[in-house]
């Protein structure tokens, strides 16, 4: 047997000997791992059509594996009782998901990293559609393209959905409207080289397990709660082995009593086992932290600001729960999942999201809360469509470009500069700061909201303006002097630097348009 590379993916095969009319629910089979320290890994296997079980696992040591079946049929020795071995061996190449491995939180649980330590900054672009709808050919382009860009995570729906009604041979997932009665395991057949071809192009997968908008079609909503989780429980046994952030629940209402359901799913699927960080996707400006905030499972807050470019929705997310709630205990990171999408035409004034809309919700998203990431989105891509379209059952978001068209939009260039501003600078430290400001612009204009953080040891400060503007600053929370530097988000270029010594400063934007100051203590690299 060819030996496997650490954080890479083993797997088996078994063929029962038994016949069964409901493998979903007539039998189970789990597979017990020892590892060379003698270590114990109790995983699902899944049932993959006709005879076939497979299981597939994660190794997280070097060395000789050894592996048992046991199944709720011990009668079946095709399936109970199996027995094997293989070899682990470190990995030596570059890719970094194999070369630090799945994520965890970090120690002060206000980010993301790696299982070696190393912080992992998230930029996720939004395909949902993506591995229902494309082509394997496709599915290269587009994660090249993507790759190259910086992105780091791949958000998408794992079944049919609202937006996604079928899948490109125009099958859905399962057959049944409150229970299952039949898999399509052809469905899931289909997308396993596009799931294991994420990590092996570097990213992070981030798969929405059930889509739960109130329609007829997605399986979060329409599902009774025994059989949502039976289609979770078989997900996360099919791709659980690869290196995943897991969204439970994708644009549903959460809030209030109907919060229960998914408490009761997430504990029963996650709760005391081992596994990968978990989220939910809410709503467009609903917060659900207060609902799940003593949930075990409940790792990172992923929320929508949507696409409203108003009032309204801009003081959501500067003056609302983002900017205030990441205070509560236990920290947990705050990742916008859903910000403004590029070209999506905003929400009441039904005219398209331009990129410095993207870009501005962007850096709030990450100014306003612990920097631990931010999701990008737009139409073409997230639909994957294949002509310029209205996306189905999404009569508002305007005709959406052919994903390889969509997928070059300006919007993402500038995500890509967002995350290598970031990444040259130890972000994981930087926490909101308002009083870096002697006057906040967005108190009384909200388009002019100036978003400001620090590092806590005062070596570091980073400020967004999304217009060219005076900017009143107290810099007693920082050691001075301080380097200034002005970045430019729309092309990456720098100003030079400025000392500054004093406490109180004012500094204006060397040209129009929205711009970041970059703030570093003069003794600091």
């Amino acid at each position: 047997m060819k030996p496997v590379h650490k954080w890479g993916v083993f797997e088996a095969i078994f063929r029962s000997k038994g016949r069964y009319e409901d493998p979903l629910r007539d039998v189970s089979v789990r597979c017990v791992f020892d590892s060379p320290s003698d270590g114990e890994t109790v995983i699902d296997a899944f049932w993959d059509g006709g005879d076939e079980w497979r299981v597939r696992f994660m190794p997280d040591e070097e060395g000789t594996w050894t592996y048992r079946t046991v199944c709720s049929n011990e009668c079946d020795k095709g399936l109970h009782g199996r027995r094997g071995s293989f070899k682990v061996v470190s990995y030596d190449g570059d890719n970094p998901v194999y070369r630090h491995g799945p994520l965890r939180l970090s120690d002060d649980r206000r980010y993301l990293i790696h299982e070696d330590g190393t912080p992992f900054f998230w930029l996720a672009d939004t395909a949902w559609n993506g591995v229902i709808k494309s082509t394997l050919d496709e599915w290269r382009e587009y994660l090249s393209f993507r790759r190259r860009q910086g992105f780091t995570v791949i958000q998408f729906v794992m079944t049919h959905w609202r937006g996604g009604p079928y899948d490109r041979l125009g099958e859905r997932a399962y057959e049944g409207d409150k229970r299952i009665k039949r898999l399509n395991v052809g469905f899931f057949r289909r997308i396993d080289p596009k799931f294991s071809m994420l990590n092996e192009y570097g990213f992070v997968v981030a798969p929405v397990l059930l889509w739960a908008i109130s329609d007829e079609i997605s399986p979060g909503y329409r599902l009774s709660d025994e059989n949502a989780l039976l289609l979770a429980r078989y997900l996360v046994a099919r791709y659980g082995a690869y290196v995943v952030v897991w969204i439970l629940a994708g644009d549903g209402d959460y809030r209030g009593e109907k919060a229960e359901r998914w408490r009761r799913i997430g504990r029963a699927l996650f709760q005391g086992k081992r596994r990968q960080p978990v989220t939910m996707h809410p709503a467009g400006r609903h917060w659900v932290l207060q609902e799940f905030i003593g949930e075990e499972w409940f790792d990172i807050v992923g929320y929508q600001s949507g696409h409203g470019v108003d009032e309204e929705d801009l003081r959501w997310l500067c003056f609302g729960p983002p900017s205030r709630d990441w205070m509560l205990k236990p920290p947990r990171p705050f990742i916008n999942l859903e910000p403004n999408y590029e070209m999506h035409l905003a929400y009441r004034i039904l005219k398209p999201i331009t990129p410095h809309m993207v870009r501005r919700a962007a850096y709030w998203s990450l100014l306003i809360a612990p920097t631990a990431g931010v999701s990008y989105g737009t139409n073409g891509v997230w639909y994957w469509a294949e002509k310029p379209e209205t996306p189905f059952a999404h009569p508002n978001a305007g005709v959406a470009r052919p994903w390889w068209e969509a997928m070059r939009l300006p919007g993402a260039e500038d995500m890509g500069r967002l995350k290598q501003i970031f990444t040259e600078l130890p972000w994981w430290l930087l926490r909101p700061d308002p009083g870096l400001l002697t006057e906040q612009p967005g108190l009384e204009k909200v388009e002019r909201f100036v978003a400001a953080s620090r590092s806590l040891d005062g070596e570091l400060a980073v400020i967004y303006t999304p217009v060219r503007q005076e900017l009143r600053l107290n810099l007693a929370g920082l050691k001075r002097p301080v380097r200034a530097v002005w970045v430019n988000p729309r092309t990456g270029e720098k100003s030079k630097e400025k000392k500054i010594s004093e406490t109180c400063t004012t500094v204006k934007p060397p040209g129009e348009g929205d711009w970041i100051l970059i703030l570093r203590h003069t003794s600091s690299s």
